[in-house]
């Protein structure tokens, strides 16, 4: 019964959310994302076709990743640069993804509080979300999110991911524009995960340039600068720009958006801003496809009466790993041919 009653009350009228996301409803916009970021059955078909209403108006905003190591300022940065872009007539989404803890799948969720200013403008949406168990410093449905953001009129997308690590390749996957947040003096520590970084990134910011800070920022600059220049060209015929900022001066935003736009310029020009997103559809297509059949396969009854018992000889070392994975994925194999 209290199943029933789960199901009924969950029923969704996607006609009606789609038009009032449209209209730029919050309220209906963030139910919506609560749709997406469901784990039921029922919601993931309900989503799934509310998205296939939304989609023709989607794609017109500029989409937007900003990563950088612990500490650099993301939150702070982000709300000045929205607070910069508001005041061009933009309207914004913020994106914003928090750690989860791998044990007990909490998060804080804390950066509402982190944007207090933007959090309480009416151009301004800002949605956190956990990462959950999802690699790469983004929650498993941020496309789909961006996607009903950019339905419901939002202008630039702001996605604002965990951290460092994998990010940089989640988030070029997805963006338009990947900017990477550094600081001076970060020590050698962090050595190496900055190559990887700043071979993705399409420009970069040296935070925290604050007055009796600008020396150390401008040395920094210059140094990534100088090392940006040795990494081999791209495909985009675009050399990455480095630059100074302070969130809490409330300068160098109009510079890190103007770079923004000079790239996206350039890249509309020589037809590799629409070749990216194509790409980037295809490649969501093949990962929610691998999605999609380790779910399948997990829930198989074969595997699932089989699984347990595998498990345990694999712990206790008395079968190959790769033997009892093996034998899994043949007994699938085996009952779909039937």
């Amino acid at each position: 019964m209290k199943d029933k009653v789960r199901i009924r009350k969950r029923k969704i009228d996607t006609n009606l959310l789609a038009t009032n996301i449209l209209k730029g409803d919050r309220v209906a916009l963030s139910q919506a994302i609560t749709l997406v970021e469901s784990t039921l059955k029922s919601d993931n078909f309900t989503a799934r076709k509310l998205l296939e209403q939304i989609m023709p108006h989607t794609g017109k905003s500029l989409r937007v990743g900003i990563t950088g190591v612990p500490g650099v300022g993301k939150s702070t940065f982000i709300e000045a640069f929205g607070e910069e872009l508001i005041n061009k007539g933009k309207k914004i989404a913020v994106l914003a993804i928090d750690p989860s803890s791998q044990r007990t799948r909490g998060s804080i969720l804390g950066d509402k509080t982190r944007m207090e200013t933007l959090a309480n403008n009416p151009n301004a949406y800002i949605r956190p979300s956990a990462a959950g168990s999802s690699l790469g410093g983004l929650h498993a449905r941020t496309r789909e999110t961006m996607l009903l953001c950019e339905a419901a009129g939002y202008d630039v997308i702001l996605i604002e991911t965990v951290g460092v690590g994998q990010s940089e390749v989640a988030v070029s996957q997805l963006v338009d524009f990947f900017l990477l947040l550094m600081l001076a003096g970060a020590g050698d520590e962090l050595q190496g995960i900055k190559r990887g970084i700043m071979e993705m990134c399409d420009g970069m910011v040296i935070t925290k340039a604050d007055s009796g800070n600008q020396e150390k920022a401008k040395m920094a600059m210059r140094q990534y600068q100088n090392a940006l220049h040795m990494f081999p060209p791209t495909d985009k015929d675009w050399s990455p720009k480095v630059m100074t900022a302070s969130s809490y001066e409330g300068w160098g935003m109009a510079e890190a958006w103007q770079l923004i736009c000079e790239f996206t310029e350039k890249m509309k020009i020589d037809g590799w801003f629409q070749h990216n997103r194509q790409e980037q559809n295809k490649h969501w297509m093949h990962e929610w496809i691998a999605q999609e059949l380790k779910q399948r396969f997990y829930h198989h009854p074969v595997v699932a009466d089989k699984i347990s018992g595998l498990e345990q000889e694999v712990m206790k070392e008395v079968r190959l790993p790769i033997t009892a994975a093996n034998e899994l994925l043949e007994a699938y194999e085996q009952e779909l041919k039937e």
